[in-house]
C-alpha cells in the first residue's frame, strides 16, 4: 500500500489481521521495509496488524535531494504523519539499525504514540554518543561512517564492480539472492545517495535531543555486531525509564531481522505481551 504523508508517497507492507493491535516497523541502512519478511509470520499469527514502512529516501516517492530533509526531526515526524494517515493513535514500534534510532527519537518525543519500543542492534543515542566517546573499540567500530557522509566517495566505494562493497557489507543477511532483495534497490539512480543522506544529516545535537524513553522498552542487541559492541548495548539501560529488558543474541551478525528472525519475533512478542 502507499500513503500520502507530509507531500511525500511512502511505500508501506501491511499484513495480519485487520482488526489486529497495529506495530509499525522501521527498517535500516541500506535495507527496506522487506528485512521483516521471516519477522511478521509470528507476529500475525498472534494477532498483530503490521505496517513495514519504506522510509524517507527508500520510498521512491519520498526522496528529497535536500541533505538537511533527513535530518532526525524529519525522519521522526515521518514516523507519525504515517501513523496519523494510517488512523492510529498508538503502536507498538520495532526498530532496526536506523530505524531503531528513529524507534527512539519516537518514544522520547511522542510516548502517546508508542505502546512498547523494540529496539534491534543499535542503542539509544545517548549511549551510543557515551561509547563514541569513552570506548576506543567502539571508535573503531564506527569509523565507517567517515566514509559515509562524504558525498559521492561512498557512493563509489559502495556501487563499483556491480556494486560488490554494498554486497559485501550484507554478508550475513542470508544467500545472494537476499543479498539482491536489497543491493539491487540501492541502484537505482538517487537511492543510495538519499539512503547516505541520513548519515550526512547526523549531528551531535540532532542525536543528543533523543531524552530518555518512559515507554516499556525491549533492546535486541548480537555480540557478533561489527557495527556495536558491547559498551553501548550496556550503557542503554541508563536512558529508559519504563519497564526495560535487554536481550542479547550469541552468535549472531548486525543483520539480526534476516539471520535470526524467531529469536527477535519471540523478543518483540514478549514485549508486547508485557504491557498487560
Amino acid at each position: 500500500m502507499r500513503i500520502e504523508a507530509r507531500g511525500l508517497t511512502f511505500d508501506v507492507r501491511a499484513g495480519g489481521p485487520e482488526d489486529g493491535t497495529p506495530v509499525l516497523l522501521l527498517h535500516g541502512f541500506p535495507q527496506h521495509g522487506g528485512e521483516w519478511d521471516e519477522v511478521v509470520p509470528a507476529l500475525h499469527a498472534a494477532g498483530l496488524r503490521t505496517y513495514a514502512l519504506d522510509q524517507r529516501g527508500y520510498s521512491p516517492g519520498a526522496r528529497p535531494e535536500a541533505v538537511e530533509a533527513y535530518a532526525m526531526p524529519e525522519l521522526t515526524a515521518d514516523a507519525v504523519a504515517v501513523l496519523d494517515a494510517l488512523g492510529v493513535e498508538a503502536a507498538h514500534v520495532v526498530g532496526h539499525d536506523w530505524g531503531a534510532v528513529v524507534g527512539w527519537d519516537l518514544a522520547a518525543r511522542h510516548p502517546d504514540r508508542v505502546r512498547t519500543l523494540t529496539a534491534v542492534s543499535v542503542p539509544h543515542p545517548a549511549a551510543f554518543a557515551h561509547a563514541l566517546a569513552k570506548d576506543p573499540q567502539q571508535k573503531a567500530r564506527s569509523a565507517y561512517i567517515m566514509l559515509f557522509r562524504q558525498p559521492g566517495r561512498a557512493e563509489k566505494a559502495l556501487l563499483a564492480l556491480n556494486a560488490t562493497g554494498l554486497r559485501r557489507m550484507l554478508h550475513g543477511v542470508g544467500d545472494d539472492r537476499r543479498v539482491a532483495v536489497y543491493a539491487d534497490p540501492m541502484r537505482e539512480p538517487g537511492a543510495l545517495t538519499a539512503a547516505l543522506n541520513w548519515y550526512r544529516a547526523m549531528s551531535r545535537s540532532t542525536m543528543a535531543a533523543t531524552g530518555p524513553v518512559s515507554v516499556p522498552t525491549t533492546y535486541v542487541w548480537s555480540d557478533r555486531d561489527i557495527a556495536v559492541g558491547r559498551t553501548a548495548a550496556e550503557a542503554c539501560a541508563d536512558q529508559v525509564t519504563g519497564d526495560y529488558r535487554f536481550v542479547t543474541l550469541p552468535r549472531v551478525s548486525h543483520w539480526i531481522p534476516d539471520e535470526a528472525p524467531a529469536p527477535l519475533a519471540e523478543a518483540i512478542l514478549a514485549r508486547v505481551r508485557g504491557l498487560a
